[in-house]
């Protein structure tokens, strides 16, 4: 009995003192809870061999270069809201003076439901360097125009995704016409960082405005396929372009916006072109 007391008076003592030591220290401070800004932005800017728009050149098939950038806004997991603006280097003829920039300025919604992505917007095809029409000769009025788009995109496996697209504009080019495209495109990641990816889609038109000749614009299909390698913040990007326009049909789509004045045009033919691009978002300068 004896012994028993004191050896819980000995933990009784031992526990006191290891108490009083413990009441000394400063308790470390709990860690602040990780903030996670819902604001984030992309810049880039690239340079192509050919600055294809739905297969048809907006460089006189030469060289242009581009820069763009995009703020963004995440509700939630789900929902996200972007602004964005990008400028490209033009010639849209060889026979006038053109204007020398494409500034396209664009804003929607993107939501994320599991596999399944859907972006809906507008985005503004603005030609900065229009004045007057006389600045020109043939192009009767500027062509900055409007378009609505849907996107779709669907993961089926993680390197394989499929996607449609609807947009549409109400006077393609302010030529009056209405323009609708559709397509679908796939995209398949490789390792080392290649891809492979392609798109097909059917452009339709109405008919021009009086101003632009009542012309019926003639629809047509455009498909894109190619391979692309990305390293950190650069992407290679080697791609084949082509139409179903024969080069009368073509000078109909690119005669009345100004583009030419012959009865032919060599805007729209088969083409490889490459680009390299550069892209840095606000989580890689952190």
């Amino acid at each position: 009995m004896k012994k028993t007391s004191i050896a819980l008076l000995a933990f009784a003592l031992t526990g006191g003192v290891a108490s009083a030591a413990d009441l000394g220290k400063k308790k470390a401070p709990a860690p602040a809870p990780v903030v996670v800004s819902p604001w984030d932005f992309t810049v880039g800017a690239g340079l192509t061999t050919n600055y294809l728009f739905r297969g048809i050149s907006q460089s006189n098939n030469g060289a242009s270069v581009n820069a763009n950038a995009e703020l963004r806004y995440t509700f939630n997991n789900t929902w996200a809201a972007y602004v964005g603006t990008a400028g490209s280097s033009i010639k849209l003829t060889d026979v006038d003076q053109s204007p020398s920039l494409e500034l396209d300025m664009l804003g929607g919604v993107r939501g994320t439901f599991g596999n399944l992505s859907t972006d809906v917007g507008a985005i503004a095809y603005i030609y900065p360097n229009y004045s007057t029409p006389s600045a020109f000769g043939v192009f009767p009025t500027n062509p900055t125009f409007y378009e609505g788009y849907v996107k779709l995109g669907y993961n089926i496996t993680e390197t394989f995704n499929v996607g449609a697209n609807v947009n549409y504009s109400p006077s393609f080019l302010d030529t009056g016409a209405t323009g609708t495209y559709v397509s679908g495109t796939a995209k398949w990641t490789l390792p080392m960082d290649f891809a492979l990816s392609g798109e097909f889609g059917r452009q339709f038109f109405g008919t021009t405005d009086r101003t632009h000749g009542h012309v019926a614009l003639p629809d047509y299909n455009y498909w894109n396929a190619g391979v692309s390698y990305g390293y950190k913040f650069a992407t290679l990007d080697l791609r084949y372009h082509g139409t179903d326009l024969s080069k009368t049909e073509c000078a109909a789509i690119t005669g009345p916006t100004g583009r030419i004045t012959a009865t032919t045009s060599k805007y729209c033919g088969s083409t490889v072109v490459g680009t390299i691009s550069f892209a840095l978002s606000g989580k890689d300068v952190k």
